[in-house]
C-alpha cells in the first residue's frame, strides 16, 4: 500500500460517498457473514472457552477474524478486477488484520498461561498498538515512519542493522513466537490428556521440552527473518555463558533439577513427600519449581534444587499405602485375647481402611490404670487427610467397648484417713537447785 498525502486522503473520503462504496460495503458484510456462519459452523453450539480458533461465542476466536481478512482479500481482488474503486477495503483489511492480531495474540497467551493475571495488561497493550498501526497505516503516516526509521541505523559486529530491523524483528519475533506457543500449547494439552498418574511426569518433561525447542526455534527464525545475521549474535554467547556460570547459576541448578526430577520419576505428581517440616501432596512439577500441598490447604512453592540435594521423605514411591496408628486403655481384668480379634473386624470395617495389609491389635502394655492397647491400619488415599479416617476407627473402636461394656479406665487416686496424733507425753525434768 504506497503512502497515502493529504489529497490521497482527500480522494479517499470522496471514494467513501461515491456509490461503489455501497457495493464494497455489501461485499464486505457478506464476507464477515460467511466467516460468522463458518465458524458457528465448525465450533457448533458448544462453547469453546480454553480453544484459541474459536471460543465462548462466534467471534470471540481467531479464526474468525482470520477467514474474515481472507475472503476480504479475495472480494478486494475480484472488485478490482471488475473495475471498482477500492476505498471500503483499503479501511476494512488494516481493521481485519488488527483484529485478527489481537484475537491470536490474547487467545494464545490465555491459553499458555492461564494463570497469569497480566494477561488483562498484555490484552490493552495489544490492542492499543494494534489499533494505532492501523490509524497510522490507514492515513499514511506509518509507511513515513519506517522510512525514517531506515535512516537511523549501526552495526553490531560487521552487520549493519537499521531501527527499522528492530522494529520488524520485534513484530516478526511476536507473531512467530505467539504461534510456537499455541503449538507447544496445543502439544501439551494433547500429551497430558488421558496421562496416569504413572506417565505424567513423562510428559509434562516431553511437553516443557517441545516448548523450549519451539521457542528456540521461533526466535532464531524471528530473527531471520528480520534480516539480522545469526552469526552477529556469537559475541552475546560467551556473556550469556559467563552470566550463567555467575549470577544465574541457581537458576540453571534449578531448570536442570527439574528435568532430572521429571525424567527419573523420583518425585511424581500425587505423590505424598516430606521435606523438613512440610508434609503434603506435589500437585505440580514445573521446570524450576515444585508444588506442594499441605492436607490443610497451605502451598509450598519448592526449588526444584532443594528437592534433589536435601532428604525428602516420600510416602508414596514404592507404594501409595500409609500406616495410621491410633491407641486404646481397657481396664484390668477384661478379656484382651477375645477383644483383640473383635477390634480387628471392626476397624475393617471402616470403609477408608483396606485390608491388605489387614488391620491388627496388640496389647502394647500395662499402664498405672489399665492395659494399653495399640491398633494399626492401612489406607490408600493420604491424600484425602488422615485425621477423618482415624476419628472414624476411633469411633468404631468406641462403639464395640460400649457394645461389649468393657471399661475405658481413667486415672484414680486412694485416699487414706490417719487417726489423730496423741499428744506427747511430757517429761518430767527433774530441776535441782
Amino acid at each position: 500500500m504506497s503512502r497515502l498525502s493529504s489529497p490521497e486522503l482527500n480522494v479517499l473520503a470522496d471514494s467513501l460517498l461515491q456509490p461503489s462504496a455501497l457495493i464494497e460495503m455489501v461485499v464486505l458484510a457478506g464476507c464477515v457473514a460467511v466467516s460468522w456462519a463458518a465458524v458457528r459452523m465448525l465450533r457448533g453450539r458448544q462453547a469453546q472457552p480454553s480453544s484459541v480458533l474459536f471460543g465462548e461465542r462466534a467471534f470471540d476466536g481467531a479464526l474468525f477474524p482470520v477467514l474474515a481478512l481472507l475472503l476480504a482479500f479475495g472480494a478486494r481482488t475480484l472488485l478490482a478486477a471488475l473495475d471498482v474503486p477500492s476505498a471500503v477495503m483499503r479501511v476494512a483489511i488494516p481493521v481485519l488484520v488488527s483484529l485478527a492480531a489481537i484475537r491470536l495474540t490474547v487467545r494464545v497467551l490465555q491459553l499458555a498461561f492461564p494463570a497469569s493475571r497480566a494477561i488483562r495488561t498484555v490484552e490493552r497493550t495489544v490492542s492499543w498498538v494494534a489499533w494505532i498501526g492501523m490509524v497510522l497505516w490507514v492515513t499514511g503516516v506509518l509507511p513515513m515512519v519506517m522510512q525514517d526509521l531506515e535512516t537511523i541505523s549501526w552495526k553490531i559486529g560487521s552487520t549493519p542493522i537499521s531501527l527499522r530491523n528492530v522494529v520488524e524483528g520485534t513484530l516478526s519475533a511476536v507473531l512467530v513466537l505467539m504461534l510456537a506457543l499455541w503449538l507447544s500449547a496445543v502439544i501439551e494439552a494433547r500429551l497430558i490428556r488421558g496421562a496416569t498418574a504413572a506417565n505424567l511426569s513423562l510428559r509434562k518433561i516431553a511437553a516443557s521440552a517441545v516448548r523450549a525447542l519451539l521457542l528456540f526455534a521461533g526466535l532464531l527464525l524471528a530473527l531471520s527473518a528480520a534480516g539480522i545475521d545469526l552469526t552477529a549474535l556469537s559475541v552475546f554467547g560467551g556473556a550469556i555463558g559467563v552470566g550463567l556460570g555467575f549470577g544465574l547459576q541457581k537458576i540453571a541448578a534449578n531448570y536442570v533439577s527439574g528435568f532430572v526430577i521429571l525424567a527419573e520419576h523420583s518425585l511424581r505428581i500425587g505423590d505424598m513427600v516430606k521435606l523438613d517440616d512440610f508434609e503434603g501432596r506435589i500437585t505440580d512439577i514445573r521446570t524450576r519449581y515444585t508444588v506442594i500441598r499441605a492436607l490443610n490447604g497451605r502451598e509450598a512453592i519448592v526449588p526444584n534444587e532443594q528437592l534433589i540435594t536435601q532428604r525428602v521423605e516420600n510416602l508414596s514411591l514404592a507404594d501409595s499405602r500409609v500406616a495410621i496408628t491410633t491407641k486404646v486403655q481397657v481396664a484390668y481384668g477384661t478379656d484382651v485375647r477375645a477383644l483383640l480379634p473383635q477390634i480387628v473386624e471392626a476397624v475393617r470395617a471402616v470403609p477408608r481402611v483396606v485390608s491388605d495389609p489387614a488391620p491388627c491389635a496388640q496389647l502394647a502394655g500395662f499402664g498405672a490404670d489399665g492395659i494399653d492397647l495399640t491398633i494399626s491400619f492401612w489406607i490408600q488415599d493420604p491424600e484425602n487427610g488422615l485425621g477423618g479416617v482415624r476419628s472414624d476407627v476411633n469411633l468404631a473402636v468406641l462403639d464395640l467397648l460400649n457394645a461389649q461394656r468393657v471399661e475405658i479406665p481413667f486415672p484414680q487416686r486412694v485416699m487414706h484417713t490417719l487417726p489423730a496424733a496423741q499428744p506427747a507425753r511430757q517429761a518430767k525434768v527433774a530441776i535441782e537447785d
